[in-house]
């Protein structure tokens, strides 16, 4: 594949440990570092020194911490491409990752594609895990599914919804809106079982709860963030019911086809499929 047709992007805030085996699990699976630009958050843990010894495509280091959706935007613009992929430094990739989501993308005719997900600790090999759910799934969509852990963009998007919000009190709900522009302007998104991450479970986000006396519980946007979407409540309540009902006919549709789902938390050293 043209490396010129693709750009990865990723922010991060300390945290050195998730972002190093991130960059390692890429380069295992044979990606170019040159189309990875990295967008530091102000981190003081080692993390830059740790970027400026890598051969990246881009590093931008912010004085403070700016938020997701500063530094997504940075990233894409950075450097831009025909598919962009926005993604966490709390995971791991598998062989082919990027590949079959340009691929499904492009059969599909979709704009907006993120891949499977394993969330919680790497109690098991995850790359036999991906191989053979790979081998069993790689035809399965969700169509309508979308989540920002991981999510590849054609150029299309940015000019027809624009980016990310870029507001830095949002602290985790630029996703929800960028997808919410998204459905108003009628661009599919899905969710493919043709590939997978192994999600640490947002690390940076619990870290900067911690720094804040937050409890795990808590939320850590402003809790008036939800006004930006200018709906009703009925109309959020009825939304929020709907995807409910559609993620759990997902879950036993998938479950019995497959004997498992595209998105697996591990629990007590085994699979719960969602």
């Amino acid at each position: 594949m043209n490396p010129l047709k693709y750009a990865v992007t990723f922010a991060c805030y300390n945290q050195i440990d998730y972002t190093r085996q991130c960059v390692d699990s890429l380069t295992k699976h044979g990606f170019d570092l040159s189309r990875l630009v990295v967008v530091d958050n102000g981190s003081s843990d080692g993390t830059r020194e740790y970027l400026e010894s890598l051969p990246l495509g881009g590093r931008i280091f912010n004085d403070a911490n700016l938020g997701c959706g500063v530094a997504w935007n940075q990233g894409a613009l950075a450097l831009q491409a025909e598919w962009t992929v926005i993604m966490n430094n709390d995971v791991l990739v598998c062989e082919n990752w990027l590949e079959n989501l340009i691929n499904v993308a492009e059969q599909n005719n979709l704009k907006i594609v993120s891949p499977s997900l394993i969330e919680g600790a790497l109690d098991y090999d995850f790359d036999a895990f991906a191989k053979d759910a790979i081998g069993k799934m790689k035809n399965a969509l969700r169509l309508g599914g979308r989540h920002a852990v991981c999510l590849i963009v054609h150029n299309s998007v940015w000019q027809e919804i624009g980016y990310f919000q870029p507001i830095p009190k949002l602290l985790g709900y630029e996703d929800t809106l960028f997808f919410n522009e998204a459905e108003k302007a009628g661009i599919t998104c899905a969710i493919t079982g043709a590939s997978w991450l192994h999600h640490y479970g947002s690390v940076t986000q619990t870290a900067m709860k911690q720094e804040r006396g937050l409890a795990a519980k808590d939320g850590l946007g402003y809790r008036y963030n939800y006004r930006l979407l200018k709906q009703s409540w009925l109309e959020r309540k009825l939304r929020k019911m709907a995807k409910l009902r559609q993620a759990k006919q997902w879950c036993e549709d998938e479950l019995q086809k497959y004997g498992m789902t595209m998105h697996g938390t591990r629990v007590d050293s085994n699979f719960k499929w969602q």
